[in-house]
């Protein structure tokens, strides 16, 4: 499954679970069908102005701060190839992101290299 067809999967079960249609809930909160169809098949990337997101977020009832939200946002800067902000803004994890590449492609790592993220992973 590619990105935008993880997001578009997300945004299409997160819709489900509020138990509206496509059309009623574009009805609702002033969506086109038609782009919004083709957001959920993965036809059609997520809009990546965060203020669209974020709209578009909490009509799915993704509360912000929570680990949803944060996957919507994840899921929403994967489509455009970009790593999420807040993972690009925090000082401690900036220097360990070529170990995670690294470590999610499988290219060899040292133990106490993975050691060392398991730790940090953990503190946070």
């Amino acid at each position: 499954m590619d990105a935008t067809s993880a997001f578009g999967e997300f945004a299409r079960q997160k819709r489900i679970q509020l138990g509206l249609t496509l059309r009623e809930f574009c009805r609702r909160h002033g969506y086109d069908v038609v782009n919004m169809s083709k957001v959920e098949r993965g036809r059609l990337s997520p809009p990546q102005k965060r203020s669209y997101l974020e709209r578009y977020a909490q009509a799915l009832g993704v509360q912000e701060g929570s680990d949803d939200w944060m996957t919507f946002f994840d899921l929403a800067s994967s489509c455009a190839g970009r790593v999420p902000d807040r993972v690009m803004s925090d000082p401690e994890l900036l220097p360990k992101l070529p170990l995670i590449f690294r470590t999610i492609s499988g290219k060899p790592v040292s133990s106490q290299k993975l050691r060392e993220l398991a730790e940090e992973i953990r503190r946070t």
